[in-house]
């Protein structure tokens, strides 16, 4: 699948906005903390990545009800879905320069077609001149994604006989149904109804 800007100017990926706030000081302590001890931008990228992935638990997996969307409380909370998970992401890594993106499948609820479908998040990392799309969802049985520059390691591969996809398009700043879903909902429950089921 070829990944395509929606805004072809690459300075966007940088950008701060609502929901990847990497100026607010909670963001920039651990940026800076992480940038202390990576000897690269590479070692900074796979780190803010596993920070994320491994020390914000997704709510579903800990059964916490709260949500959140705004990089810095998704950090301060420690709690969040892959969407908010993948704001947290992309603002510790634009913070350090590294263009990130937002990016999003379209996968089943369940083992089959009967729970219906729902939009997952993820990130896109522009490093060695190409974007590199991560998942910081979380790892648990049946789960395992990693960082990786090579060979995709995300936590899904669609299956195209579920009705399930990879949306090939990088957005600069959340995509506004999932965003408006994500701001509207009072708790995690509340939000599992009305999460877009598809882009």
């Amino acid at each position: 699948m070829e990944l395509r800007q929606l805004t072809p100017e690459l300075p966007a990926y940088l950008a701060e906005n609502e929901a990847v706030d990497h100026s607010h000081p909670t963001v920039k302590r651990i940026a800076d903390r992480l940038w202390s001890s990576s000897a690269d931008v590479y070692t900074y990228a796979k780190a803010a990545y596993e920070l994320v992935r491994d020390t914000v638990p997704h709510s579903q997996d800990s059964g916490d009800l709260r949500v959140t969307w705004r990089a810095s409380d998704v950090l301060d909370q420690g709690t969040g879905i892959c969407h908010a998970k993948a704001h947290a992401a992309a603002a510790l890594l634009r913070a350090a320069g590294i263009p990130t993106a937002l990016c999003y499948q379209r996968l089943t609820l369940g083992d089959g077609l009967e729970e219906g479908h729902a939009v997952h998040g993820l990130i896109a990392v522009r490093l060695d001149g190409a974007w590199h799309r991560q998942d910081v969802r979380g790892n648990k049985p049946g789960v395992d994604a990693h960082f990786s520059l090579g060979a995709e390691r995300l936590a899904w591969i669609p299956r195209t006989e579920f009705s399930e996809m990879d949306y090939p398009v990088l957005y600069d700043v959340p995509h506004p149904v999932v965003l408006d879903a994500l701001k509207a909902a009072p708790d995690r429950p509340a939000l599992w109804k009305t999460l877009p089921s598809a882009l």
